[in-house]
C-alpha cells in the first residue's frame, strides 16, 4: 500500500507518514521499523516518530514531517485515532479488541519518563529523527503486553550463518555471553552478577549490565533481531591485549539471543531496564512465530510492552537489568550439578582468576550463580580437578602473534582477520608416588561423574579458550611443539617419558574465529591451521601466515624456544616427579647441602644411604660398577669405571621426593678426591669432590653393571699408562706440522715488536711417554686424551725493576680440543688477543698447568729488548715544578732528556745528539735556542741539557701570561719532547714613541692627541706590565693628577695621549725623558709646531699725514702657508688669542687688543700721525710673543688744494653727478672697514666750458678739458679700487662666517644636529615639531600641543655606532624616521582638523603652527599612536633600559651564529628622560615603538654571518655592512645614504641638551642672519663696481678720443702763443 504524505501548511493538520504500510504484511499493519537514512526525510526536513502503545494493546507507529513546534492534544489524538482505524481496516487479526474510549475527558499520553501529556504536545521535548513511545490512556486502565510492538525481522545473509547443530549447554552459554558482555561494561563499584535459574517449567538469566529500553541506541529490539547486535560489531576491540584476554565480546553472528532462548524453550520473555529509564521495556519472542518467519520475505514481529519495575527489582538490584525467561524448556533429566561444572568450565577465570589483579591474588572478576549456587565454591569441573593435580612448580609461558597480508575467507561465516594472539601456557603433571597425575585426573573425573573417553596414552593435551570462554570441542592431542624430538641416550627418553606429562592451556583473543556454536575454532580458518601446527614443518597453506614467537617480553626463534622447553620439562622433572621412597639401610639426612647443582638434586633435605636394591639387585658403597657409554650425560663416549660411593635420595621418606642418584667415583680419581660424608655434632654434611653424580635410570636401563676384580685391576693398570705426568708447549715444528702458528720464541731474547704467535699449544704427556725415546711426539698415544683443565698465567717483569715487581698480563682456562685428528690439545689464544705482548722489554714467563691436579706446572720466559731505532724523546722528572720561567737574556734551567724506541722502551743514545730547541706558541715558533751544553751520561741512557740561553724578540705574541712551550728535537726534528715553560721579557732597555713625528702635534696650549711610550727590552720585546718608571718634561705639564710616576700597562706601553699640554711656545724645543730608578733610559726632544704672523692685506708704502691705515687684515700661518684656523679667540673654551700693537710713533692704548678669528685678525682702522716721518707698527700675539711683525708706513704731508681750483668756471653753475652716493656707500657694518674717497661720497664731473673768445682762452680751455678728462678717470679708477678692497673683504668676511656656522654646528650635540637636518626639511610635519620642541628650552615656553607628542622617531633613540645608525635608518628609511609619535589616538587626532569636505583645514592643529613658522606641510606625513601599539608581552631584562629577554637565535647544532651582536630593539638606546614613558597598560618605549618598527629583527657584523645564519632569521635581519634581509624572503640590495639616521651617542656622554645648547643654537642663527647680510652686501656692491666700470671705460674712451682730436690742435694753438 502506497504511504500517505501531508505537506505541512500553517493551520492544518501537519503531515504524517504511516509506518505500517512500509513493508505490507497479512499479519499485522503496524510495523516499527529502525531508523534508516531514507526515514531521515533529507533535505533538512524534522522527523518525528512515535511508538504509541494504545489500551486495547495495540501498537501503532506515527512518523510527523516538520510540524509546528507546538501541537493541540485534540489536533494529536486525531492523528492518532486516523492511523488507529486504518491499521484495524488491514489486520486480519481475529483476536478481539476492547474499544478505546477517544472521547474521554481523561484522554492524555505518558511518556517513558511518566510525564503527562494532556494539553497539547510541544515537540522541542522530541528529538527529530529519533522513536519516542507514547502510551495512550483513556480511563480504562493499561495493557499488559503489546502486539506488535517490535519488529524482529534479520537480515537477509545472516539466515545462511546459523548453526547447524546446537546442544542445550551451547544454548544456554549463548544467553550467558550475552549477559557476561553486559556486565562486563559496568563500572568497577558497580556489581557484576549473573544468576542462572533452572525449573522445569522455566529457565532465567538474569544479569546486572547497563540494560536496555526503547531508544534507538540502547534499544531492546538489538537483542532479539538477528544482525543487530551492538556486541557484534565490538569484536574487533577483542584483537590484542594482555592474556587470558578477558574482553568478553563473543559476538560474531548476531543471533546468540533469539536463537539460544528457542533452542532451550518454546517462548521467552525478556524485561530490561537502564539506570535513566523510569520503566522496563518488555519483548516477547515466540518459537511458532520464529519458525514460521524463517523466509528471506517474511518478517517477524513481536509483542512488547512497559511497565513499571516491581519492588523486590528496585530493592534487590541496582538501577539497571536484563532478565531473560524461558517458559517449558527442554530440562528434562538435566543433571543441575553436572551443569554447574560445565558452566565453571566454560567460564572459570570469569569466575575466578589470579592473573587480573596487580597482586597476584585470586580475585572474583564476576558473580556468577547457578541455582543459587555461587560457581566460585563448588570444587568440581575439569579445569578444577585438572589444576588441583597440576604441579606447583613454574609454567612455561609463550605468546604467538599471528598475522596476514591479505585478508581471505576460508568458509561459511568464517571472515579472516588480519592480526591474532594466543597464549600457550604450559602446566606440568607430575608422577606421584609412583601414579600419574593425569591417571589420576581421569580417575577423579569418572567417579564424578564428568568422565571423558580418554586415558594416559590419548589424553588431550591442548585446551584452547577464546577470551577466556573454553571451546568444549577444542580437544587436542598434541601440537608439534610439544612432542619430543627421536633422539637417543637416556635423557632422551627421560624427555620423552616427562613431555606426556604437559598439557597445553591455550588463551585466544578475537582475532581467531570459531565455529557458529562457539564450541570449536573455525576448522579452515588459516590461523587456525597454523596454530595447530605449531612447532611443526610449515604447510604450504600456512606460508601466507607470518609467525612471531615471544617469551618473557623478547622475540625468540623456535629453535630457541624448544631448547628452553626442554630446559623447563627437565626442571618440572626434577623436582617434582617421585620415584624412589627408601633404601635397604638406615639412611643419613643431610640438610640444606651447599652443591646441589653438583650432587644433581634441587631438594633441600638428602637422605643418603649406603644399600639400596633396585631391579631385584644389592647395590652397596664400595661396589665397583662399569656404566656403560651412553648411559647418560658424562658417559657418552667411553665406558665409565667407578667405585660406588653412596646412593641419594631427595626428601624425607614419604615425602614428595625427587630422584634417586648414584654418587661414583671414577677409577682415575684418587680416593681422598671422592665423595666424603662427615658428620660433626649430629650434622651430616657430603661434599662431592669431583666424584660422580649418576640418575638412578642408569640401573633400570641395564647400563650399569657390576664388574668382578680382575677386570677392575686390567683398568687400573691399563689408567695408569695414561695419567697425565708432565706438561709440554709444542715446538715451533710440532706446531708447523699442525699447520697452527702457535711457537713461543726459541731464542734467548728478542727484540721488542716481535710478532708473538697467534695461539700457544700445549699437551699433557702421560706416563708412558718418553721423550728420548719417542719418534713422533705428535703421536696421539703420547698425548693423554683425558678433559682436564689446564689454566695458563702471563707475567711481565721490566729489566731495570725487582723480581718482586711483577707485573700480570694475562689468565685463562681452556680445555682440550682437537685439531687435524689429534685429541688433548689445549691452546690458548695468544697473538689474537695480545698483538702487543712483546712490545714492552722485559720478561716475559709463560706458566701453565693442570687445575685439580698435583702436576708440575710448565714455565717458559721470553726476553725482550728495546729496539736501538729511536721512536721518541721524554723528558726526565727531575723534581722541579711545571711551568718552568725563564726571562729573556737567561738561562733556562737544567733538564735531562730519556730516548724511548717507537714501541715506549727506554734505549740508549748511540752518541751525543745534535739538538734543535725552540720556544713555541700556538703553532709559531717564538725563538730558536742556538746557545746551551749537552751532557750524555756514562750509560747513555740520560742527555742532561743545560746553560740554555733564551733570546727572542717575539714575546709579545704570547702576553699577557707568556705561556709558551720548549721544543727539544733532532736536527731531523722526526720527534719531539714538549716543555711547558713562562718567558717573561727582560729589563726596560729601549723606549720608542708612537707616533714616531710628534712636531705636527706639539701646539702649544694644547694637549698632544697621540702619544704612546713603548717599553722594549734588549730584544725588543715590550716589558711586562706594571713596572714603575718616572717621567721628565719640560716644555710640557701633566693634565691629570698622576704626575710623573707612571706605570707601564699590559701591552708595554704608557699611553699619554690628551695628558701632556705644550706650555712651550710656536718653534721651541720641548723634551721628554723617562728615568727608571736613577738612570735615564729615554730622552728625546720635540720642536713644536711653528707659526708665522703676517699682514695678508696690502699696506700702503705711502700715506697721508692724518690719514687712517684701515682694514689690516693679519694672518697666522703654519709651515705650509695655510691659515691656522685654530687660532681662535673664544672666552668659553679657556682660548685667548688676541693681536696686541704698539708704536712709538703713536700714541696707542695696550690695553686695545684685537681678536684672531680663525686665523685671522682684521684691525679696522689705525690712525695715522699729523706729521711726516717713518711709522714703525710692532704686532705680536698676546700670548705668544714670538709671533710677531713689524710694519713700516712713510708718512707723507697731505699736498694743499684750493677747492675752488677743481671747480670749472661753468655759465650755468652746475656739476653733474655721476653717480648717486648711495653707490658709493661702504658697508654699514663695522667690521668691514670700508669708507669712501670723498667725505660725501660723491664724485663730480665737470661738464665742457664754453669756447672762449681769444686764443689763449681757447688754449686754457682745451687743457682744463684734458684736465678734468684726467680727474674723472682717476676718480673713477679709484672709486673701483676702493669697492673691489670691499668685495675682497666681504668675502673673507662671509668665509670666516661659514666657517664659524659649521664649527658651532659641530659642536651641538648628535641629537641636536639631527634636528637641525630635520628642520632643513622645509615642507615638513617632522620640522615643524622640532622647531616647537626648539621653543621650550629657548623661550622658556609651555606648549599644551606639544605635550601630545612624544616626538619624532629619529631622535627618540640613539645608538653607539654610526654603522649602526646608517643600517637602521636603510632598513626603515625615511617615512618612518620623521613620523611622529604621539601617546594615543586622540592625540593623533588633534594634529589635524579637516572641514566638511574631507579637506584638511590649514587654519587649525599643526598647520596653523606651521603658518605661524613661515612654513607649510605638504604631502602626507606618518603617526605612530604609542597606546594602539601591540606590544611585546615577553619577559623583561633586570637593566635599567628594560631590554626585552629574547632568546638568541641558534642553529640547528644549538650554536649561536658567528657575528651575532643582538637585537636591533635592544641595541637602540633610551635618554632617562624617555624611560618613565609609559602607556595605560604600563609598556615603555622598547615593548611598544621600537619593537613595532623593528620585532625580531637581527643585527650582524657582515653579509657573511648574515648568510650563515639564514637557517635561523625568521623576521628579518640586517649586516654592520649593509646587508638587509625583511624577512619573508623579502631581500634590499642597492645602496642608500641616508640623510637623517640616529643620534650616534659614546656610552657615557650626555644625551639631552647641554646648557650651552640653546646659546649655540642663538649664536647659529645671528651668524646665519649676518651671513645672509654680507652675501647682499656682495651683491649689491658688485653691480655697483660694474656699473662703475662702465662709466669709467666710456670717459677712458671720451679722453682718448679727445687726445686724438685735441692734442693736435694744441700743438698748432702752442706756437703762436710762443
Amino acid at each position: 500500500m502506497e504511504e500517505k504524505k501531508y505537506v505541512a501548511r500553517p493551520m492544518k493538520r501537519p503531515s504524517r507518514d504511516c509506518e505500517n504500510s512500509e513493508r505490507p504484511t497479512k499479519r499485522t499493519s503496524m510495523e516499527v521499523v529502525t531508523i534508516n537514512d531514507d526515514d531521515d526525510g533529507g533535505g533538512g526536513q524534522r522527523l518525528y516518530k512515535f511508538r504509541l502503545l494504545l489500551p486495547n494493546g495495540m501498537s501503532l507507529g506515527l512518523k510527523i514531517r516538520d510540524p509546528q513546534m507546538e501541537m493541540s492534544i485534540e489536533e494529536f489524538v486525531e492523528l492518532v485515532k486516523e492511523e488507529y482505524f486504518r491499521a484495524v481496516r488491514q489486520t486480519n487479526s481475529q483476536k478481539p479488541k476492547r474499544r478505546i474510549n477517544w472521547k474521554s475527558n481523561d484522554l492524555h499520553f505518558v511518556d517513558v519518563f511518566d510525564n503527562v501529556i494532556a494539553r497539547k504536545i510541544s515537540f522541542k521535548n522530541f528529538m527529530p529523527h529519533k522513536y519516542h513511545i507514547l502510551t495512550l490512556h483513556d480511563g480504562s486502565g493499561e495493557a499488559e503486553t503489546y502486539e506488535n510492538m517490535w519488529d524482529l525481522t534479520p537480515d537477509t545473509e545472516l539466515l545462511t550463518e546459523l548453526p547447524a547443530e546446537y546442544t542445550f549447554e551451547t544454548a544456554l552459554a549463548d544467553l550467558i555471553d550475552n549477559s557476561l558482555q553486559a556486565v562486563w561494561s559496568n563500572g568497577v563499584n558497580e556489581r557484576r552478577l549473573i544468576s542462572v535459574e533452572l525449573d522445569d517449567d522455566r529457565i532465567s538469566i538474569f544479569d546486572t549490565g547497563p540494560g536496555m529500553d526503547g531508544s534507538d541506541e540502547n534499544s531492546i529490539v538489538k537483542w532479539g533481531k538477528m544482525g543487530a547486535s551492538l556486541h557484534r560489531s565490538s569484536r574487533g576491540q577483542g584483537i590484542g591485549g594482555k592474556p587470558p584476554y578477558l574482553t568478553p565480546f563473543f559476538g560474531m553472528f548476531g543471533y546468540g539471543g533469539p536463537i539460544a532462548s528457542m533452542h532451550l524453550g518454546r517462548h521467552a520473555l525478556v524485561s530490561s531496564k537502564t539506570k535513566e529509564s523510569k520503566k522496563v521495556y518488555i519483548l516477547c519472542l515466540e518459537r511458532e512465530a520464529l519458525l514460521c518467519s524463517s523466509g528471506s520475505e517474511k518478517t517477524w514481529r513481536t509483542d512488547g510492552g512497559i511497565r513499571h519495575p516491581t519492588e523486590d527489582e528496585i530493592r534487590s538490584h541496582q538501577r539497571s537489568f536484563t532478565k531473560v525467561e524461558i517458559f517449558e524448556p527442554k530440562t528434562r533429566g538435566l543433571d543441575i550439578v553436572q551443569l554447574q561444572c560445565k558452566l565453571k568450565d566454560i567460564y572459570f577465570p570469569y569466575i575466578q582468576c589470579d592473573e587480573v589483579s596487580n597482586t597476584g591474588r585470586t580475585i572474583m572478576p564476576i558473580e556468577f550463580e547457578v541455582n543459587g549456587t555461587d560457581l566460585a565454591e563448588i570444587h568440581g569441573g575439569e579445569v578444577a580437578i585438572t589444576n588441583l593435580h597440576s604441579c606447583n612448580g613454574p609454567e612455561f609461558v609463550l605468546q604467538v602473534h599471528f598475522s596476514q597480508d591479505v585478508v581471505g575467507t576460508s568458509g561459511p561465516g568464517v571472515r579472516a582477520s588480519k592480526d591474532a594472539n594466543a597464549r600457550l601456557k604450559f602446566v606440568y603433571f607430575p608422577i606421584v608416588e609412583g601414579k600419574e597425575s593425569i591417571d589420576s585426573i581421569l580417575e577423579k573425573l569418572e567417579a564424578e561423574g564428568c568422565g571423558i573417553a580418554e586415558n594416559f596414552e590419548n589424553f588431550s593435551h591442548v585446551s584452547i579458550r577464546r577470551l577466556g570462554r573454553l571451546l568444549p570441542d577444542a580437544r587436542w592431542t598434541w601440537i608439534p611443539f610439544m612432542e619430543p624430538r627421536p633422539k637417543k641416550g637416556e635423557k632422551a627418553q627421560i624427555l620423552k617419558r616427562c613431555c606426556a606429562r604437559v598439557k597445553c592451556f591455550i588463551d585466544t583473543d578475537a582475532g581467531f574465529y570459531p565455529t557458529p556454536s562457539k564450541t570449536n575454532l573455525a576448522h579452515h580458518h588459516p590461523y587456525t591451521t597454523a596454530l595447530k601446527n605449531f612447532g611443526g614443518k610449515p604447510l604450504e597453506k600456512d606460508k601466507e601466515v607470518k609467525v612471531k614467537i615471544y617469551k618473557d617480553g623478547k622475540q625468540v626463534t623456535l629453535l630457541q624456544l624448544e631448547q628452553q622447553y626442554q630446559e623447563w620439562i627437565f626442571q618440572m622433572h626434577n623436582r617434582y616427579d617421585e620415584e624412589i621412597d627408601h633404601g635397604e639401610d638406615q639412611p643419613l639426612l643431610v640438610v640444606s647441602p651447599s652443591n646441589k647443582k653438583k650432587l644433581g638434586i634441587s631438594a633441600d633435605v638428602v637422605r643418603v644411604h649406603k644399600e639400596l636394591r633396585r631391579k631385584g639387585a644389592p647395590w652397596k658403597s664400595g661396589q665397583k660398577i662399569k656404566v656403560l657409554k651412553g648411559a647418560c650425560a658424562g658417559c657418552h663416549k667411553n665406558n665409565v669405571y667407578a667405585t660406588l660411593e653412596y646412593i641419594l635420595l631427595e626428601g624425607l621418606e614419604g615425602d614428595a621426593g625427587g630422584e634417586a642418584r648414584l654418587i661414583c667415583r671414577p677409577l682415575s680419581l684418587a680416593s681422598e678426591n671422592g665423595c666424603s660424608l662427615a658428620v660433626d655434632d649430629g650434622n651430616a654434611a657430603i661434599d662431592m669432590r669431583s666424584s660422580l653424580s649418576l640418575p638412578i635410570s642408569v640401573i633400570d636401563s641395564g647400563k650399569c653393571l657390576a664388574i668382578e676384580n680382575a677386570e677392575w685391576e686390567y683398568q687400573v693398570e691399563k689408567l695408569h699408562q695414561k695419567m697425565p705426568t708432565t706438561i709440554e708447549i709444542l715446538s715451533a715444528r710440532d706446531c708447523q706440522e699442525l699447520e697452527i702458528e702457535g711457537a713461543l720464541p726459541t731464542d734467548s731474547a728478542v727484540y721488542a715488536g716481535h710478532a708473538p704467535p697467534k695461539k700457544i699449544v700445549a699437551v699433557v704427556r702421560p706416563a708412558s711417554f718418553n721423550s728420548a725415546s719417542a719418534s713422533k711426539n705428535l703421536d696421539q698415544k703420547h698425548i693423554v686424551k683425558e678433559h682436564l683443565e689446564m689454566s695458563i698465567n702471563i707475567k711481565f717483569r721490566d729489566d731495570d725493576k725487582s723480581v718482586l715487581d711483577v707485573q700480570h698480563i694475562y689468565s685463562g682456562l681452556t680445555a682440550p680440543s682437537s685439531h687435524k685428528g689429534l685429541h688433548g690439545l689445549y691452546i690458548f689464544p695468544l697473538g689474537c688477543k695480545f698483538p702487543s705482548v712483546f712490545q714492552k722489554a722485559g720478561v716475559y714467563t709463560f706458566s701453565l698447568s693442570i687445575v685439580g691436579l698435583n702436576l708440575k706446572s710448565c714455565e717458559k720466559t721470553v726476553k725482550v729488548k728495546a729496539l736501538s731505532e729511536v721512536g721518541s724523546w721524554r723528558q726526565l722528572s727531575d723534581g722541579q715544578s711545571l711551568p718552568y720561567n725563564a726571562r729573556v737574556g737567561s738561562c733556562f734551567p737544567p733538564f735531562s732528556i730519556a730516548c724511548y724506541d717507537i714501541y715506549g722502551n727506554r734505549t740508549r743514545f748511540a752518541s751525543v745528539p745534535e739538538v734543535m730547541i725552540k720556544i713555541m706558541s700556538g703553532g709559531g715558533v717564538i725563538a730558536n735556542v742556538h746557545g746551551m751544553t749537552l751532557d750524555l751520561s756514562s750509560d747513555k741512557l740520560t742527555l742532561k741539557i743545560k746553560n740554555t740561553l733564551i733570546e727572542s724578540n717575539e714575546l709579545d705574541k704570547i702576553r699577557r701570561n707568556y705561556e709558551a712551550t720548549l721544543v727539544v728535537s733532532p736536527q731531523d726534528e722526526l720527534f719531539f719532547v714538549s716543555i711547558p715553560c713562562q718567558v717573561v721579557p727582560g729589563s726596560l732597555q729601549r723606549i720608542t714613541t708612537q707616533p714616531r713625528n710628534l712636531d705636527k702635534q706639539l701646539l702649544p696650549g694644547h694637549a698632544v692627541k697621540e702619544l704612546v711610550l713603548e717599553m722594549f727590552d734588549a730584544y725588543g720585546n715590550h716589558v711586562e706590565g706594571c713596572l714603575e718608571i718616572v717621567l721628565n718634561v719640560d716644555g710640557f705639564c701633566f693634565q691629570d693628577h698622576l704626575g710623573p710616576i707612571r706605570k707601564v700597562d699590559v701591552h708595554g706601553c704608557i699611553d699619554l695621549s690628551g695628558l701632556l699640554k705644550v706650555t712651550g711656545g710656536y718653534g721651541r724645543k720641548v723634551s721628554l725623558s723617562v728615568l727608571l730608578g736613577n738612570e735615564i733610559i729615554f730622552k728625546k726632544e720635540f720642536q713644536t709646531e711653528k707659526r708665522e704672523l703676517r699682514v695678508a692685506s696690502r699696506v700702503p708704502e705711502f700715506c697721508t699725514a692724518g690719514s687712517l691705515l684701515e682694514n689690516l687684515v693679519f694672518e697666522i700661518i703654519n709651515s705650509d702657508g695655510d691659515v691656522d684656523e685654530t687660532i681662535h679667540d673664544e672666552e668659553l673654551q679657556g682660548q685667548s688669542h688676541m693681536l696686541m700693537i704698539k708704536s712709538e710713533s703713536l700714541d696707542t692704548d695696550d690695553s686695545v687688543r684685537y681678536s684672531f678669528h680663525y686665523g685671522r685678525c682684521i684691525v679696522r682702522a689705525i690712525s695715522l700721525p699729523q706729521k711726516e716721518g717713518l711709522v714703525c707698527l710692532e704686532a705680536a700675539h698676546s700670548r705668544h710673543p714670538e709671533l710677531h711683525l713689524t710694519i713700516e708706513v712713510r708718512v707723507l704731508e697731505a699736498p694743499k688744494v684750493d677747492p675752488e681750483s677743481i671747480q670749472p668756471q661753468y655759465t650755468d653753475g652746475k656739476v653733474f653727478l655721476l653717480e648717486d652716493s648711495s653707490a658709493f656707500k661702504t658697508p654699514k657694518r663695522e667690521h668691514d672697514g670700508i669708507r669712501g674717497q670723498f667725505s660725501d661720497g660723491k664724485i663730480l664731473l665737470l661738464q665742457d666750458s664754453s669756447a672762449p673768445n681769444d686764443l689763449e682762452d681757447l688754449v686754457a680751455s682745451v687743457r682744463n678739458d684734458q684736465k678734468e678728462l684726467e680727474e674723472a678717470i682717476f676718480n673713477y679708477g679709484l672709486a673701483v679700487g676702493h669697492y673691489e678692497k670691499a668685495l675682497e673683504m666681504l668675502h673673507i668676511r662671509r668665509v670666516t662666517l661659514e666657517h664659524h656656522v659649521s664649527v658651532l654646528q659641530a659642536n651641538l650635540s648628535g641629537k641636536e644636529a639631527i634636528m637641525e637636518l630635520i628642520e632643513s626639511k622645509t615642507d615638513s610635519a617632522a620640522a615643524v615639531v622640532c622647531r616647537l620642541f626648539r621653543e621650550i628650552p629657548l623661550r622658556g615656553q609651555q606648549n599644551n600641543f606639544i605635550a601630545k607628542i612624544l616626538g619624532i622617531v629619529a631622535f627618540l633613540g640613539t645608538v653607539k655606532t654610526k654603522e649602526l645608525s646608517r643600517i637602521l635608518t636603510e632598513y626603515l628609511g625615511e617615512d618612518l624616521m620623521l613620523a611622529i609619535v604621539c601617546k594615543s589616538y586622540a592625540s593623533a587626532c588633534a594634529l589635524e582638523k579637516h572641514e566638511r569636505s574631507g579637506n584638511v583645514n590649514h587654519a587649525c592643529a599643526l598647520h596653523a603652527i606651521a603658518t605661524k613658522q613661515g612654513q607649510s606641510i605638504k604631502g602626507r606625513y606618518l603617526v605612530i599612536c604609542l597606546e594602539d601599539v601591540r606590544p611585546y608581552t615577553g619577559e623583561l631584562g633586570d637593566d635599567p633600559e628594560r631590554k626585552l629577554a629574547l632568546p638568541d637565535p641558534t642553529l640547528p647544532n644549538g650554536n649561536t651564529p658567528s657575528g651575532y651582536l643582538g637585537y636591533a630593539v635592544n641595541m637602540v638606546g633610551l635618554d632617562a628622560c624617555h624611560l618613565h614613558i609609559r602607556t595605560n597598560t604600563g609598556h615603555g618605549l622598547r615593548e611598544t615603538l621600537f619593537y613595532c618598527l623593528f620585532g625580531n629583527l637581527q643585527v650582524y657584523e657582515t653579509r657573511e654571518n648574515m648568510k650563515m645564519a639564514k637557517a635561523c632569521i625568521k623576521h628579518g635581519a640586517v649586516s654592520l655592512d649593509g646587508g638587509i634581509m625583511k624577512g619573508n624572503g623579502v631581500l634590499s640590495l642597492g645602496h642608500w645614504e641616508p640623510e637623517i639616521c640616529f643620534p650616534v651617542i659614546v656610552p657615557g656622554t650626555q644625551t639631552h641638551f647641554s646648557q650651552q645648547s640653546p646659546e649655540i643654537v642663538k649664536q647659529i642663527e645671528e651668524t646665519k642672519f649676518e651671513l645672509k647680510e654680507v652675501n647682499d652686501e656682495i651683491e649689491k656692491d658688485t653691480k655697483i663696481v660694474e656699473k662703475v666700470l662702465k662709466k669709467f671705460k666710456k670717459t677712458k674712451e671720451r679722453y682718448v678720443e679727445f687726445l686724438d682730436k685735441k692734442v693736435p690742435l694744441l700743438s698748432k694753438l702752442d706756437a703762436p702763443l710762443c
